[in-house]
């Protein structure tokens, strides 16, 4: 009789996240953690795709598992949180607040979770729903997907 070797225990993915958020410094962890509760305020029935990359741990926000179809991300470095604007260009910004020059994405560096609230940043996330080519359902399920843990990584700390 054969015997069944014991299926690995995988851990969920909250707990995933939260191992990746306890190898930054606790400043950025507790920012990452109010930025995230806000944007997950905001955005509900967002699905959330992780990817803990070789520069940063990026939480990114769409309607969808299709990392295309994200608006938004959320990414931590050692040393600050970055809001993503992932269709950012032409997105009207009269206090300028968006940074970038690619072709694309633009972003706004967080000192703290209550940036979110400012009427400025709340009017650029509007603006980024509004043109979305696919929409967020708030009556969706949103929930918390793991895509990528690369086995190369700088510090998360700063040196």
């Amino acid at each position: 009789m054969a015997t069944r070797k014991p299926t690995p225990k995988v851990d969920s993915p909250e707990t995933q996240l939260d191992a990746f958020l306890d190898k930054y410094a606790p400043a950025i962890a507790t920012l990452a953690l109010a930025c995230l509760a806000k944007m997950r305020t905001r955005l509900p029935g967002a699905v959330q795709l992780v990817y803990d990359n070789y520069n940063a741990l990026v939480i990114g926000f769409g309607p969808s598992e299709r990392a295309s179809e994200a608006i938004f991300s959320l990414a931590l470095y050692p040393r600050w949180v970055t809001l993503f604007f992932l269709q950012g260009v032409g997105l009207p910004d009269p206090k300028q607040l968006l940074k970038g020059s690619g072709k694309v994405v633009r972003h706004i560096v967080l000192a703290s979770a209550a940036d979110l609230d400012q009427p400025a940043i709340q009017h650029l996330i509007s603006k980024a729903l509004q043109r979305a080519e696919v929409g967020i359902d708030p009556a969706a399920p949103g929930r918390l997907v793991i895509r990528s843990i690369s086995a190369r990584q700088r510090p998360r700390r700063p040196v």
